[in-house]
């Protein structure tokens, strides 16, 4: 049974002198705290203003999934967002040290980059590990879902790179109210739409649609983050010889889609059976298979 564990991180940057090369182990820059007991300052930006990036990491018998994926787009997020550079090697570690203390079943590391305490010198970071929810019954029963209006267009990330479309940041209070008003609809989740009609993402997942025998996912541009477990779920199709891609979607393709899901890392592969309360066909052999495929060890 995974325990809840919290490792503090004296982080280096990835352009540090004595950097990835010259430093084999930052064994000395952890700090293991307990993770029931009070560990930030009242100052800490991540809490005061969502100031700081994240990633969350599936853990599957102990074995953290898809780590460089994340840790590359934890390092993206940073330079969005204008943070030091993690040093991948550092994480990296944190998190094997992380999932040494998973146990059988599933888990979630979480990967904190925060700008730290106000004015003061250093960034925050630090890396947790508790028990993943149970999603069993979404990954059988599947998801309905309600269309929403992100309120941006597709060219609002090139346009103002300061509303950080592309960052996954800690501020995520849009992205629970909008799985707050999917409820009030009597969904279970949401899909993001652009203002200029063209399908986003979930609030906490990625959309892979599917038309016949091509599977398709809407571009990583236009404030969409690029999916780690998306990623994972593409490796395995392109294997079995299905054609996947990236485009710009219109919203009018969801209700004609033959598959959908939403994919994260942690709830791994949900079919969408319903868009808006019209029901769409469920491939539930595939949708088994993605999952067993998800719960497999990857890197």
């Amino acid at each position: 049974m995974t325990r809840r564990f919290a490792l503090m991180i004296d982080p280096v940057t990835a352009d540090a002198e004595g950097g990835d090369a010259d430093r084999p182990d930052y064994g000395d820059t952890f700090t293991l705290v307990d993770a029931a007991a009070p560990a930030l300052s009242v100052g800490e930006l991540s809490t005061q203003r969502g100031d700081g990036v994240f990633e969350s990491i599936g853990v599957v018998d102990g074995h953290a999934q898809e780590v460089v994926p994340h840790l590359e787009r934890l390092a993206h997020s940073a330079r969005l967002c204008d943070l030091p550079v993690p040093n991948l090697v550092q994480w990296r570690q944190a998190i094997d040290r992380a999932a040494a203390e998973c146990g059988d079943g599933e888990a979630v590391i979480k990967l904190i980059l925060s700008r730290g305490v106000e004015h003061g010198p250093t960034p925050t970071a630090w890396v947790t590990v508790a028990p993943a929810s149970d999603f069993r019954g979404v990954r059988e029963n599947g998801v309905r879902v309600v269309t929403l209006d992100r309120g941006y267009d597709l060219g609002a990330a090139e346009r103002a790179p300061w509303l950080l479309l592309g960052a996954k940041t800690l501020s995520y209070a849009v992205n629970m109210a909008a799985l707050r008003e999917a409820h009030r609809r009597g969904a279970d989740d949401a899909i993001f739409l652009s203002s200029d009609g063209f399908v986003l993402e979930a609030p906490t997942a990625s959309l892979i649609l599917r038309f016949g025998d091509r599977f398709v996912t809407p571009a990583p541009n236009g404030g969409i983050l690029h999916g780690t477990t998306q990623l994972s779920v593409y490796d395995h199709l392109a294997a079995r010889d299905f054609e996947v891609g990236y485009d710009r979607i219109p919203a009018s393709d969801l209700p004609r889609a033959d598959a959908a899901w939403l994919v994260s890392s942690v709830r791994l592969a949900a079919a969408i059976t319903a868009v808006d309360g019209a029901a769409l066909p469920v491939d539930q052999a595939l949708t088994d298979e993605l999952n067993e495929y998800l719960l497999s060890p990857r890197d």
